[in-house]
């Protein structure tokens, strides 16, 4: 017999297996027995009362065992000599992407302009020291993508567009946690991530598959409407039978390269707007109404939402616990980012607050036709960087002094390595930008008691939301009726939002990918 419960348990309890299991029977009224088993299938926190607690999906089996899942990896065959795929990017996208097709029984082949996890790492030691930018190697070009060093949290609604699970239980199959599997937002961190990320490269050499890092792709190769290859570094061709572009949301080239050659891009709603940084210990007092966090309970969050002007203002990849870091791709201009460590530790909390760009923003840039978005994107990101030394250094105000539109005489305390510079953002960023922000960060102050306050950053800018640009594709091939076997796919194409999203639309891509090659 199996019966499915939900308990909730005080967080000072939430190790005590024993306790948990007995809580479980309870509910389900069985009694304790010798032949009784029971599994957590979902864990999550509920901080709606007095106290907060944690709610737990259990499943309870009555004289017969869980079903073993066998391992996805132990299916898998060398795919050497099978028919070649090539994939721009080893992000999520690209990176699943070629996990699915060794699957199919066929073989991934990787390019990627930055390079491996590990050398990666001193590309952004030398944005965050010296405010040096390498264009191929960086916070969002690299080994992972931009999800390695972003955080590594793992929750989607977008359960139509796959496996989650299947996701989820690739990354413990490549050494991430299995709590992963049960939190109803699972996190790994960005500590962690770059191992796992190494795991998934040897998977993908073990069996068959190639990858090539400092391979910049600098043009593409076509044929009568179908897509036969890439150029890379400007002199090496490389074929395959299919293509699949998984680039990330920032490969501004890739976007120039399709629209030279002819192939359709259009429009996509995104967002812009601040990193805001708070005190994590403010947001606990907040969240959980305890002066000091319960032990067991996690760095709390937060997610707010409001119209302001008929205008979506809203939060966006929240970090708990987290660091600001810059995410800028290229020399002269600043892009920020949140991210944060396994443990999320860090005494600060910082969330995109960002606001929901429509056409009448775009009007100044409208003689750029599609590239109108991108070229936005960029004067902000020109016009903080500007104001600045010439480094990293991040324009800042206070909270309070943004929504009054004064510049701050000092900051409060950052996690931001380059460091902070006092400037008016009100007047740096699009003023229907800001505005909708100021009324927008009274509303969430108004809505969350506490988030308003002088002692918190606001600092410039959170643009990369997504891309501005969509490489459009058929919803039944996903290819792109331009070019035959090319495959737009994840954040890039704009068909994805966060780690698990692109990598469960490089997975239907390469089923895709699949079908067209029978």
């Amino acid at each position: 017999m199996i019966k499915e419960v939900e308990i909730k348990i005080q967080p000072r309890a939430i190790d005590d297996l024993t306790l948990i299991k007995n809580e479980a029977l309870k509910k389900a009224k069985l009694k304790p027995s010798a032949n009784t088993e029971v599994v957590v299938r979902r864990s999550s926190i509920d901080a709606r009362g007095y106290q907060p607690v944690y709610r737990l999906l259990v499943t309870i089996y009555v004289d017969e065992k869980p079903a073993a899942e066998p391992a996805i990896l132990e299916q898998f065959k060398n795919v050497e000599d099978a028919p070649r795929v090539i994939i721009v990017g080893a992000g999520p996208a690209g990176y699943f992407a070629a996990l699915e097709l060794i699957e199919l029984g066929l073989k991934p082949i990787i390019f990627d302009r930055g390079k491996d996890v590990r050398a990666r790492r001193r590309d952004l030691r030398a944005i965050q020291q010296f405010g040096l930018v390498d264009p191929h190697s960086n916070y969002c070009f690299g080994e992972g993508g931009a999800g390695t060093y972003s955080d590594g949290k793992l929750y989607t609604r977008s359960h139509k567009r796959g496996s989650i699970a299947k996701a989820l239980q690739l990354l413990v199959e490549h050494g991430a946690v299995s709590d992963i599997t049960v939190d109803a937002h699972p996190h790994i961190g960005s500590n962690k991530l770059p191992k796992i990320v190494e795991n998934i490269r040897e998977t993908i050499l073990k069996f068959g598959g190639e990858i090539h890092f400092n391979s910049h792709v600098t043009d593409f190769i076509f044929h009568d409407k179908k897509i036969k290859g890439i150029v890379v570094n400007d002199n090496d061709e490389h074929f395959g039978e299919a293509t699949i572009l998984a680039t990330g949301h920032s490969a501004r080239d890739i976007y120039q390269l399709l629209f030279d050659k002819k192939i359709r891009l259009e429009n996509k709603p995104f967002a812009l707007g601040v990193r805001v940084e708070h005190a994590q210990s403010l947001i606990d007092k907040i969240q959980y109404r305890q002066e000091k966090r319960e032990e067991n309970l996690p760095a709390s969050s937060y997610k707010l939402v409001c119209q302001i002007e008929k205008r979506g203002v809203f939060s966006f990849c929240m970090c708990p616990g987290g660091l600001v870091v810059p995410a800028a791709t290229a020399p002269g201009e600043i892009v920020v980012n949140g991210m944060s460590m396994s443990r999320r530790d860090s005494p600060f909390a910082n969330s995109g607050t960002v606001v929901a760009v429509e056409e009448e923003d775009l009007l100044p840039f409208a003689h750029h036709g599609v590239f109108a978005g991108l070229e936005f994107q960029k004067s902000v990101e020109k016009a903080m960087w500007a104001f600045g030394d010439g480094s990293q250094k991040a324009p800042s105000q206070r909270m309070t002094d943004f929504v009054n539109n004064k510049i701050s005489n000092d900051l409060p305390s950052t996690s931001y390595i380059p460091g902070l510079v006092s400037a008016p953002i009100h007047d740096l960023l699009p003023k229907g930008i800001s505005h909708k922000l100021q009324l927008g960060m009274k509303e969430f102050g108004r809505k969350m008691k506490g988030y308003f306050t002088a002692e918190t950053n606001v600092i410039g800018t959170e643009s990369r939301t997504s891309s501005p640009i969509r490489i459009p594709r058929n919803p039944s091939t996903l290819m792109h009726e331009d070019a035959d076997g090319l495959f737009p796919c994840g954040e890039g194409a704009g068909f994805a939002g966060g780690i698990i999203s692109a990598a469960m639309d490089g997975q239907n891509v390469a089923k895709a990918v699949a079908l067209f090659l029978k």
